[in-house]
């Protein structure tokens, strides 16, 4: 398994490590700490790591450089979706980011979350294919019949799911599902809300021969404004589905700017893993590790214009 430990950080405490990124709280017993706090509020400090996970394992090693490309690519995204949803960065410099970390952490407003993965979809693949597969529909939307992996659909539709455990599978539901865990008003502005930033999103990555297949977000109250806000990441290699446009071509798995080469090695003869088995799966290749981080870097280029100086 990859490497779990978080660092530590002056004048943060470490409460939560997910699979990729850590989680801190102000320490105010510290001067940098106390200092956050009384700039900002209640704020928590959100890390993303270079760490790897396919198949509900963290791997080894991981892929450097992939927290900056996670951060970065979700600030860039943050900015041209501001005026249609608040978001919960505010500060991703120093003095308020500890040196260690500066470039792949943001301080975030603490928000109430929804119990709800906000997924948008405008082409059929994954789950959601599956789903359309076994019943011709998707969280209880039908959809028409000849689609195929890869297809774009009519128009854009909301798919949610419920976030599951650390290991677990989110499960896709329905919107009248949402509508009895957080109120029918509320889940339609979620899905409206998801909707907008989606279609928003996939023109901005479409102008630049990128297909936005499809993307997960997270929203939740700021209670201070009292304002459905955007949390999380967003619109990153591990949230999205990225393709190159020029290369799209229904009726096959899509090539794609994210975790695939590790997902393809894994369960290729050459890893020797049984993913069904009990066995963690072998160390990843430094192959597939810089094929890896290139087509995070590929994805952060092609959409932003910029480079990234690791």
């Amino acid at each position: 398994m990859g490497d779990m430990t978080a660092p530590t950080l002056p004048g943060w405490t470490h409460t939560y490590s997910g699979k990729v990124r850590d989680l801190y709280v102000p320490d105010t017993t510290q001067e940098a700490g106390a200092a956050v706090t009384a700039a900002h509020g209640d704020v928590v400090l959100v890390v993303a790591s270079d760490r790897v996970s396919a198949y509900d394992h963290v791997l080894s090693p991981g892929i450097p450089g992939k927290g900056v490309v996670l951060t970065q690519l979700s600030l860039w995204w943050f900015d041209r979706l501001a005026d249609l949803v608040p978001h919960h960065v505010v500060s991703a410099e120093a003095p308020d980011v500890p040196a260690e970390v500066l470039g792949r952490a943001m301080v975030c407003r603490r928000l109430d979350m929804f119990p709800v993965e906000c997924v948008a979809r405008g082409y059929l693949t994954g789950s959601g294919l599956a789903e359309y597969v076994a019943g011709g529909q998707v969280t209880g939307i039908p959809l028409p019949a000849g689609l195929v992996d890869g297809s774009r659909l009519p128009e854009p539709i909301f798919t949610p799911a419920t976030k599951a455990e650390l290991g677990d599978h989110d499960e896709n539901v329905t919107l009248a599902r949402v509508g009895e865990l957080i109120g029918t008003e509320r889940a339609a502005q979620l899905r409206d809300l998801t909707l907008a930033v989606y279609a928003r999103a996939e023109s901005i990555a479409r102008e630049r021969g990128v297909i936005l297949a499809d993307t997960k977000f997270e929203f939740g109250i700021d209670p201070v404004t009292g304002q459905v806000t955007l949390g999380d990441e967003v619109l990153t290699p591990d949230s999205s589905r990225f393709w190159p446009a020029d290369q799209w071509q229904p009726g096959r798995a899509q090539p794609s700017f994210d975790k695939q080469f590790v997902r393809d090695w894994l369960t290729s003869a050459a890893s020797g893993w049984d993913r069904t088995g009990d066995a963690a799966p072998p160390e990843l290749p430094a192959d597939v590790v810089a094929r890896t981080r290139d087509r995070y870097l590929d994805a952060y280029r092609r959409i932003t214009g910029g480079e990234l100086q690791l």
